[in-house]
């Protein structure tokens, strides 16, 4: 890895050198948008970063518009062939944010080549393709994170900080909702790469539960067994070209209840038909001394409750606006009470796999590594299955 000295701007005055991580891109689109933009913040935002990304080449299939995306993001090149981008020596570090189809064989190809793996969730379309690619990172000896980027929010790992200190004592219940509506009847959504089971592998399992699935893992633990329902709403709708109508394979939503090891019992729910929910994220989890509830659209804040702290008259869940510089990452943001957003938990699970990288750090138990992937694909498998089998299913890795 290079070297380049970088001096700090709007504050401390300093000279840190950081090694530079080469970086190739596969996707140019929702994701690989999230992820340029948080490689060009970090290194001045995260001051010193543990790491200068440099973006070596960005890669699709349609030259134009890859083309202009590594011109927009600022890439060094481009290619349109992700085998090609593999023998780029200069990228150290693979991110694939392409559609879910183009998860394993290109992140397996990278982690052969000896390139450190970056990508997005969920990590395959079903459990076997996950352990597959589980099984090559661990042959390689490279390091790995799955875009879990909610456990990057400032709020969620001060409720992670809080559970694992056992101010909550023991944990009873674990619920969760990620609901959003953009593929309702009003919309016109035609079938996109997200309602084909063959690019996508399911819909809001895999596309929003998986999210709640890793924050249940992440925060009270494995699951042991749950029995789920799924619902596909529209089974028909335009292709993408106006050459007809295609059926929909996928699920429009699902509801599961689960059962953890540790004994707590919880729900999940995720639909992409929840009228007026744009993108509503929430969990509560309930202990023996307190709960805490969440909720993605106010991702500042975390809502407490304690048991027995204060006099009945007024005892009640208390909002902790999360900005203070002693919460997690705050420090390298604004004073407290200006907020951040949605984009800054990319440029905190960057800079934490980019730690990972440069100091031989473990991703986990913070970063969710491909063995939290294949869990949670696991899990998804697991709810597809109980609700075809209409039965309870028991949970096996």
């Amino acid at each position: 890895m290079s070297k380049q000295t970088f001096t700090a701007m709007a504050g401390a005055r300093a000279e840190k050198e950081a090694p530079e991580i080469g970086v190739g891109m596969l996707g140019y689109a929702f994701m690989g948008k999230a992820h340029s933009n948080a490689y060009k913040k970090l290194p001045y935002m995260i001051y010193p970063p543990p790491a200068v990304p440099r973006l070596i080449a960005i890669c699709g299939r349609n030259e134009e518009a890859v083309a202009e995306a590594a011109r927009r993001f600022g890439y060094e090149g481009y290619y349109t062939d992700w085998r090609a981008m593999m023998e780029d020596d200069r990228i150290q570090l693979f991110d694939n944010g392409g559609p879910n189809s183009m998860h394993a064989e290109p992140c397996i190809a990278a982690a052969q080549a000896g390139k450190h793996v970056f990508c997005e969730k969920p990590l395959a379309r079903n459990a076997e393709e996950a352990k597959a690619m589980l099984d090559a990172v661990e042959k390689a000896g490279v390091k790995h994170m799955v875009a879990f980027n909610y456990r990057f929010v400032p709020a969620v790992r001060l409720a992670y900080d809080l559970i694992a200190s056992g101010k909550l004592g023991q944990i009873y219940h674990f619920r969760a909702v990620y609901l959003q509506e953009w593929i309702m009847p009003h919309y016109g959504t035609p079938k996109i790469w997200r309602l084909d089971r063959d690019v996508a592998g399911s819909g809001a399992i895999g596309d929003l539960g998986a999210h709640i699935i890793d924050l249940a893992h992440f925060l009270v633990g494995g699951m042991k067994s749950l029995s789920a329902v799924t619902r596909t709403f529209i089974e028909e709708r335009p292709l993408t070209d106006g050459s007809g109508t295609g059926k929909v394979d996928v699920d429009d939503a699902f509801v599961a209840t689960v059962e953890f090891e540790n004994g707590a019992i919880g729900t999940l729910e995720s639909s992409r038909f929840a009228a007026g929910r744009k993108n509503y994220n929430c969990f509560e989890i309930n202990g023996e001394k307190g709960s805490i509830h969440f909720n993605l659209e106010r991702l500042n804040e975390l809502q407490v409750f304690w048991v027995g702290e204060e006099p009945k008259e007024t005892q009640g869940f208390h909002d902790v606006l999360v900005t203070e510089g002693h919460h997690p990452w705050l420090e390298h943001w604004w004073p407290h009470g200006h907020i951040i957003g949605w984009e800054h938990t990319f440029v905190h699970e960057i800079t934490h796999l980019l730690d990972c990288i440069v100091n031989n750090k473990d991703v986990a138990p913070y970063g969710a590594t491909f063995e939290d992937g294949y869990r949670a694909a696991v899990i998804c498998d697991a709810i597809a299955e109980s609700a075809q089998a209409k039965r309870q299913v028991d949970i096996r890795y």
